[in-house]
């Protein structure tokens, strides 16, 4: 009853200046992904309301070897949430669980994925695989399937000892539906 997001929400997503062009110019949409290590399932990904961790991210990628990124870029885009899986309502986690549940029963023990990638866990494979686990049973039961999802995520080094603030923390939004991006727009940077 009440996953359904009102207000349309800012989101920042990073990547190369050649892709920003494209998509402000109206030649594309943003490219869902499918990765199997992405945190919340399979879609579009923006930091919620943070340019500066979106900008930071695509920097960080282009340094890697083998990135597309050669110039770093963030586009912004108005987002209605619609039907969303948002992890910080305490039902939405059960719901996480179920998809785990299911993944857990379908699949032979020593293919279960894993997460992994250090204390921040930044490979999410078992959390990406039970989230669409969901997805496909709510598809498959005729039920309403999620347009987005929305999840917290503490990550990075604490600000100062004993800390419960990491200096990487931050909310991030998968699109599923690409139809609740409502518009592009270039950010402005002050």
């Amino acid at each position: 009853m009440y996953t359904t997001r009102t207000g349309l929400t800012l989101g920042f997503h990073g990547t190369d200046q050649s892709i920003v062009d494209k998509v402000i110019n109206g030649g594309s949409d943003l490219e869902p992904r499918n990765n199997p290590y992405d945190w919340l399932g399979f879609g579009v990904y923006f930091w919620d309301n943070s340019y500066s961790r979106a900008l930071e991210w695509a920097q960080n990628l282009s340094q890697r070897p083998g990135s597309t990124i050669e110039n770093p870029a963030v586009i912004g885009a108005i987002i209605d949430l619609g039907n969303c899986l948002d992890l910080l309502d305490y039902s939405n986690i059960a719901l996480v669980n179920q998809g785990y549940k299911i993944l857990k029963a379908t699949m032979d023990d020593s293919k279960m994925p894993i997460n992994k990638g250090g204390n921040d866990r930044l490979s999410r494979e078992l959390d990406c695989a039970s989230i669409e686990a969901l997805h496909t049973s709510l598809k498959m039961t005729d039920k309403p399937e999620f347009d987005s999802v929305r999840g917290v995520f503490w990550e990075g080094n604490e600000i100062y000892p004993t800390a419960g603030f990491k200096d990487k923390n931050h909310i991030q939004i998968c699109v599923r539906n690409i139809n609740c991006i409502k518009g592009y727009f270039l950010p402005i940077q002050r």
